[in-house]
């Protein structure tokens, strides 16, 4: 039966943990990023307009003034309208797509094995603090790739651009001043990152701990005198 104070650390660490999953999935299930662009149609000097779009990770939202007619606001399916675009922004969309969902495998993987570890006493193998380390060290740095990638595609690429021109159904248009804005979808990763690492230290609290008891057990015998060693 493990001691209390494993229980408390690895306890701590599976709840940790779940927090972070929780603000992931909520932070899915949000807004991500916004951006704002000035519409004009091609060759004129009138009908200014603006564009909007809004994105979460799955749908998105185009509100669209004068640009290049009137107004207008759609909903979109974010991965089947990429699809329709541009080579790039879809594939680095589907990337962060794919390492959220390996951040929350990796972190029900950390949950599972600390609690293991808070009913069991398992050998130093990958079920012990070392699983933990991966685990969790691995949704830390997936999710701080995630915060690269999708700041990079929303403000480097032009996803925004040809979403727009997709929408204004094939009338040519000029399209400046884009600017974007990052929403609380994204920014709730940032937690989820800061969660994970306290995981880890929680779990290297414990283990550096009961590494010091043991070699304090160990010293009186390694500082013996060989004469008392031989008998």
């Amino acid at each position: 039966m493990p001691s209390h104070k494993k229980i408390l650390h690895f306890m701590s660490s599976a709840l940790v943990t779940s927090i972070s999953v929780g603000v992931m999935g909520y932070g899915m299930s949000t807004q991500w990023a916004k951006t704002t662009m000035e519409c004009t149609r091609d060759g004129s000097s009138f009908l200014n307009g603006t564009a909007v779009i809004t994105l979460e990770l799955f749908v998105g939202n185009m509100d669209r003034t004068f640009c290049p007619v009137y107004g207008s606001v759609n909903e979109f399916q974010v991965i089947p309208k990429l699809v329709e675009t541009g080579v790039t922004p879809l594939v680095l969309h589907t990337l962060v797509l794919c390492l959220l969902a390996m951040c929350l495998l990796s972190s029900v993987g950390s949950i599972l094995i600390s609690l293991y570890n808070s009913v069991s006493n398992p050998y130093e193998t990958y079920m012990g603090p070392v699983g933990i380390y991966t685990c969790s060290s691995l949704s830390t740095c997936l999710s701080f790739v995630v915060l690269i990638i999708f700041v990079l595609n929303v403000n480097v690429t032009n996803m925004a651009e040809d979403l727009v021109r997709n929408f204004a159904d094939a009338v040519p248009v000029d399209l400046s001043n884009k600017s974007s804005e990052m929403q609380l979808g994204y920014y709730l990763v940032i937690p989820y990152t800061v969660l994970s690492l306290l995981a880890i230290a929680l779990i290297y609290m414990y283990d550096h701990a009961a590494y010091t008891h043991r070699r304090e057990q160990q010293r009186p015998t390694e500082d013996a005198p060989k004469e008392i060693m031989m008998y």
